[in-house]
């Protein structure tokens, strides 16, 4: 990942929500979620995006779409602190930390995502774009963590528990509840950055296969992997009898469908995006790979 533009983001997301206007046990629930680690791969992705769109004004997109890449990871990690709720998946750890209810309490958690969620717009509208690209990026983000995007792929998984999902049934669940913040961050960086069509449509595909592969490798290693590593707890999915793509076509099996999925990715942008940025956009696809064994 590049270094310097994931530093850039945690120092954007460093110096967000400190206001003496809000109540100090909110702004302390919604800052221990946010700077709690994490990839950042969504703001990264959207910036990398962008860049690959306009090589010759790398830097200049940088600056101009921070606030709207640091507004995608504010989202993220609403929907992180609301899926770990005792009503959603129950979880009690969160990137190798008690999660936000288990550190603050249940009601406090609720609001540090309602806010985070909310404020996150207002964040991404100081973009320094022409208006119609940002108020398209504004309309897909919504659309991506909105009833049709995220937050049905939420409900979706809820309903699936305890039940035997069909693969097809369980890919639109995916890219409903995983694959639509990835998707929507890369779709945006080409949005923001006044890509060409041909540009705009690699993105989006581009974006859909890793959201795909994304949460495949995800599910494999709630079977292979560790607490440590993880940085959550193992062997969730099994005690909540989710479905999962080893469940329905064991390790073995969700691995080769990973691939499938990468190479996808890297399929798509071939010979539409080139130079340092394209290149992180291969390695990432081919580390998630890497990431199932």
């Amino acid at each position: 990942m590049p270094a310097d533009l994931r530093s850039r983001i945690e120092q954007y997301l460093s110096s967000s929500f400190l206001s003496e206007d809000i109540p100090h046990r909110l702004s302390s629930a919604m800052r221990y979620s946010l700077l709690a680690g994490g990839k950042r791969l969504r703001p990264v992705l959207c910036l990398c995006v962008a860049r690959a769109c306009a090589p010759e004004k790398a830097d200049e997109l940088t600056e101009a779409l921070l606030p709207f890449a640091a507004g995608l990871e504010m989202i993220h990690t609403y929907s992180l602190i609301h899926d770990d709720l005792p009503a959603m998946d129950d979880d009690d750890l969160r990137r190798g930390c008690p999660t936000c209810h288990k550190a603050f309490d249940e009601a406090t958690a609720i609001l540090a995502g309602d806010a985070l969620l909310t404020n996150a717009f207002s964040h991404m509208a100081c973009a320094a774009v022409p208006a119609e690209r940002l108020l398209e990026a504004v309309r897909l983000t919504a659309d991506a963590a909105g009833a049709a995007g995220m937050a049905g792929g939420q409900m979706l998984d809820l309903l699936g528990e305890g039940k035997r999902l069909s693969l097809d049934e369980l890919r639109v669940l995916n890219e409903k509840k995983t694959g639509a913040l990835l998707f929507n961050a890369c779709e945006c960086g080409a949005v923001l950055a006044g890509a060409t069509a041909a540009q705009r449509e690699a993105a989006r595909l581009y974006g859909c296969e890793l959201g795909i592969a994304f949460q495949i490798t995800d599910d494999i290693l709630d079977v292979v992997g560790d607490e440590a590593t993880v940085g959550k707890e193992v062997r969730h999915d099994e005690k909540s009898a989710k479905a999962t793509w080893p469940s329905l076509l064991g390790l073995e099996g969700a691995r080769e469908r990973a691939k499938k999925h990468c190479a996808a990715a890297e399929a798509a942008i071939a010979g539409v995006f080139s130079g340092p940025d394209a290149d992180f956009l291969r390695e990432t696809s081919q580390k998630l790979v890497n990431r199932t064994h």
